[in-house]
């Protein structure tokens, strides 16, 4: 009985890691959760999977605070740019939750990420139109993070859940 509880308890943490990661939350730490929850309690998995989970957690984080960045570098935008997207990524996030919590959260990024690249390009002088195309790097990137983060999250639930229910 304790056992069918536990591995219920692993699906609802990563039913609701999926969840998060597909509103623009970390969801892959949730799952770690969870399989160390699993590790303690049941076993598995091993010690090798929870090192590996934890990497690819610290990476799709490393990853996702860089995404702006690289997007506008890829774009051909100035540092500056790339730098005021990050920026404008985390402060879009933050203003984003206070005013409308979860899907505020993620548009803010988006439209930080966007407005503070385009301000640093324009102030470089550029025009309009070569601005918004490098801006538009920092959220095409930080679109693609979120797949990836998303993917992720259901690729360590699957392994997660599947090695449980052998």
């Amino acid at each position: 009985m304790i056992e069918f509880l536990l591995i219920a308890l692993t699906f609802l943490l990563c039913a609701i890691a999926l969840i998060l990661s597909s509103l623009a939350f970390s969801g892959t730490w949730l799952v770690l959760l969870a399989a160390l929850i699993t590790k303690l309690s049941l076993g598995f998995p091993t010690l090798g999977t929870l090192i590996v989970f934890a990497l690819l957690c610290i990476a799709a984080e490393a990853l996702e605070a860089l995404a702006g960045f690289l997007g506008v570098q890829k774009r051909g935008g100035s540092k500056r740019a790339g730098l005021a997207a990050l920026l404008g990524g985390l402060l879009g996030a933050a203003i984003g939750s206070a005013i409308f919590p979860i899907l505020g959260t993620f548009l803010g990024m988006l439209l930080g990420s966007f407005g503070l690249a385009y301000a640093a390009e324009a102030l470089l002088a550029k025009k309009h139109a070569e601005a918004a195309h490098i801006a538009r790097g920092a959220v095409w990137a930080r679109l693609l993070i979120l797949f990836i983060k998303t993917a992720l999250t259901a690729i360590m639930s699957l392994w997660l859940v599947i090695g449980l229910l052998r």
